[in-house]
């Protein structure tokens, strides 16, 4: 999967009975389901029970089991309410009807209102300025530990450039902080806002947990970790468009018990905020046998 249509193949589900869907999976290089592909399938499924022309503005969701990627996935929609302004959804995905996951969403009528933001950091590299995943595997794939290189391997629909890159060999602890541009592979303008906002959601599970590890980083790796996202949600807030880079600018305010949280602000390159995210997971070090 290299190209932005690919995804949305992808995301766009099959319809297999009242209110139920279906879907497939593709890799990201782990062994289970790419979180963020049953984030956006899901609100692919909620969307689909959407007539009154509603738009996403928050959804909240918890990964209960972890989702075998050779298995097609059900997305089942209870319609909880539809009130004069907003309309709620709840989403339960399943596999040989084991609940993996599931997801509450709220849609909102277009409204006028008062409007503020906080501002894009002013100090972040442009993306002309910096190395993607592809270029940093061409450059140094040789270099990387295995884990590493595989995963970069791995073709994606989208490039992602980060602001700093820091060098796994080289073992030190860092700031919970992480600054990455992403572009979508491909033109795909004209896309509904609903379609991009799947999107969006898809793009949000990657980076964000390992926000979480940088401060432990001379001690935790992919190679003596285990990871996992436990629950994620989202708020949006603006029109958008992929026509250009976007940032995702994300912080970690603690680890702890295993479990490390992160969350983040996902801008245009103009400075207009559109999402902000929220994510916990496990990290769990994996105990010597």
């Amino acid at each position: 999967m290299n190209s932005a249509k690919q995804l949305l193949n992808i995301l766009e589900l099959t319809e297999v009975g009242t209110h139920q869907f279906e879907g497939e999976s593709k890799t990201i290089g782990s062994p289970n389901v790419f979180g963020g592909q049953v984030l956006a399938q899901a609100l692919n499924a909620a969307y689909r029970t959407i007539t009154n022309k509603r738009i996403l503005h928050s959804l909240h969701s918890y990964f209960l089991e972890a989702g075998n990627l050779e298995l097609p996935i059900r997305y089942e929609v209870s319609i909880i309410r539809d009130g004069g302004s907003f309309s709620t959804r709840r989403v339960t995905a399943l596999q040989r009807d084991k609940i993996i996951f599931i997801l509450s969403a709220s849609f909102h009528k277009i409204e006028g209102g008062y409007e503020h933001q906080i501002p894009m950091k002013t100090n972040v590299k442009p993306p002309e300025e910096l190395l993607s995943w592809e270029d940093l595997l061409k450059q140094y794939g040789k270099l990387m530990p295995k884990n590493r290189r595989e995963f970069l391997e791995i073709e994606r629909p989208i490039d992602f450039k980060p602001t700093v890159i820091a060098n796994p060999m080289d073992r030190k602890d860092l700031p919970p902080f992480n600054d990455i541009w992403f572009k979508l592979k491909g033109n795909i303008n004209g896309l509904e806002l609903p379609i991009k906002q799947q999107i969006l959601t898809y793009i949000s599970d990657y980076n964000i947990l390992l926000t979480a590890i940088l401060p432990n980083a001379s001690k935790a790796h992919y190679g003596n970790l285990q990871m996992a996202s436990l629950d994620h949600s989202m708020w949006f807030f603006r029109e958008f468009d992929f026509d250009d880079w976007m940032l995702f600018s994300i912080e970690s305010p603690s680890s702890s018990n295993a479990r490390g949280f992160s969350r983040g602000n996902i801008f245009s390159r103009d400075g207009k905020l559109i999402a902000s995210v929220a994510q916990e997971g496990l990290l769990r070090p994996w105990k010597r046998q």
